[in-house]
């Protein structure tokens, strides 16, 4: 037998699905992370109780100023991200929301991960100290240099960690540093030809910049224009492609000569 329903039970009927169906879209986790401002590290200097940049094989100069590497704290791959919790964040000043891939290799769990930035890390080094070593012409001088950075993992330091070594063995090339005594802070990775590419997050690396001090940011060109969208008061920003590009813009700012490229 069939029954007629009235209008206010249909629609009770119908809203009771629509309702389980809305309260597991807000309860089921979401392909995405949630991130901030992360620490941000001197190469010039030392981290948790090491120096960050050690050479041995050549004279080392004593250095002032800071060249500060900048990062993003983002939950970790196996965190449950809700709705709730992507809508605050998404309103929030000091937090981002990035697709899951983004931030981490897709598929891989927590210690797979781990590993791979790792990885990363240990390869942006080595193509690290050979960009910087090729600029200065020293490649084949016999120098040794070792990077360590605790807790850090991917390529986005690659730029800062050249820029450390230029500033270690050579600083302006006229005896001056290349902070001229400022709080430089910066991102991207490098290759071993020197040339600078993007890195994801950079409105919250800036972020941490200008809470740890700093007053000038490097940026990968490619991402000018996101980090002027949410650049914090009294950073000013520098567009780099490659490490000459950065030294040169450097160099520019501390003797007041030449063009300093802005975004």
């Amino acid at each position: 037998m069939l029954t007629r329903l009235t209008r206010p039970q249909a629609l009770a009927v119908c809203a009771a699905p629509a309702a389980a169906l809305l309260a597991t879209a807000v309860l089921a986790p979401l392909p995405f992370s949630v991130a901030q401002p992360g620490l941000t590290a001197d190469v010039l200097g030392e981290n948790k109780g090491q120096q960050v940049i050690t050479i041995s094989g050549a004279r080392v100069r004593e250095t002032t100023g800071q060249l500060r590497m900048t990062t993003i704290e983002a939950t970790s791959p196996d965190t449950r991200v809700s709705l709730p919790q992507v809508i605050d964040s998404w309103f929030s000043t000091d937090e981002a929301v990035m697709p899951r891939d983004a931030v981490y290799p897709s598929g891989d769990d927590v210690q797979e991960i781990e590993q791979f930035n790792r990885k990363q890390m240990k390869e942006s080094q080595d193509e690290a100290t050979r960009a910087a070593l090729t600029y200065l012409g020293r490649e084949n001088q016999g120098i040794d240099v070792t990077l360590k950075l605790a807790d850090v993992g991917g390529p986005s330091a690659g730029l800062l960690f050249s820029l450390g070594i230029v500033d270690k063995l050579d600083g302006d090339g006229s005896g001056g540093d290349l902070t001229g005594g400022r709080v430089v802070a910066g991102t991207g990775t490098i290759d071993a030809e020197g040339r600078v590419g993007a890195v994801g997050g950079v409105p919250l690396k800036t972020q941490a910049a200008k809470r740890d001090g700093a007053t000038v940011f490097l940026v990968p060109r490619d991402e000018c224009a996101e980090a002027k969208a949410e650049r914090p008061q009294g950073l000013r920003l520098v567009p780099v492609t490659t490490l000459e590009g950065a030294v040169d813009a450097l160099v520019a700012l501390e003797k007041g000569t030449g063009e300093v490229p802005a975004c």
